[in-house]
């Protein structure tokens, strides 16, 4: 998988993609991500991403020329599955959508900045328009890094253990049962008894009656789409 991102602010995401998960993944060469200042495609000579929107208002609005410079500029390099928008009013991103976007060999994420970005933009070029929650951040640069993170631990060999990332919470629609490690007993506090057993088929039984429960009281919306 390869994911180039363009950003407005790139050395906000240095951190993100240089340590854990991600940075083994690139390092390891079994993802591949790119950040791209949007600025060098900019063709003002002080380098300019952004205009005053018509009809006025408070703010910049992020202008259609870079952007668009940029996307072609990439695209005419390799094929994209999807040119994706980070932006509080797109849908809301979960793991159905991960699991679904981690089959892609190739994606394009825009970073929004200031207002936004003129809407042709979004309504001619953009394919795809995910939002992480119902808040506003300073740009998309860290719903960038939330995607690409929750991309990246789904590619084969990006995590020792494959099998750890399939049975996280909302893998299967519910949220993930407790777990303890040693010691089995911690200030009077007990592990319980059936994961010290050995007997499988109870322990699964036991994971599946707590995923059960945490999600009924949690998260109960999870059960209803279910």
């Amino acid at each position: 998988m390869r994911i180039d991102i363009l950003s407005a602010v790139p050395d906000l995401l240095k951190g993100p993609f240089s340590e854990s998960i991600v940075g083994r993944a690139r390092q390891a060469g079994v993802v591949e991500v790119e950040v791209h200042d949007i600025r060098q495609w900019s063709t003002d000579k002080h380098k300019k991403i952004d205009d005053t929107p018509f009809g006025g208002g408070a703010g910049m609005v992020m202008a259609i020329q870079p952007i668009v410079d940029a996307i072609a500029d990439l695209k005419s390099q390799r094929d994209y599955d999807e040119v994706i928008f980070l932006t509080p009013d797109g849908d809301r991103l979960d793991q159905p959508r991960v699991n679904q976007l981690s089959l892609s060999g190739n994606l394009l994420l825009l970073c929004g900045h200031y207002k936004g970005i003129d809407q042709r933009i979004r309504e001619h070029v953009i394919t795809m328009e995910i939002s992480i929650g119902d808040y506003v951040l300073s740009g998309g640069e860290l719903a960038a890094a939330v995607l690409a993170d929750a991309l990246v631990r789904l590619v084969p060999g990006a995590i020792g253990d494959g099998e750890s990332a399939l049975t996280d919470s909302f893998q299967d629609g519910l949220l993930a049962p407790p777990v303890y490690t040693r010691p089995a007993e911690w200030q009077g506090h007990k592990v319980p008894d059936v994961l010290l057993g050995g007997h499988h088929a109870d322990i699964d039984k036991w994971r599946m009656e707590q995923a059960m429960e945490r999600t009924q009281r949690l998260r109960p919306d999870l059960l209803d789409e279910a």
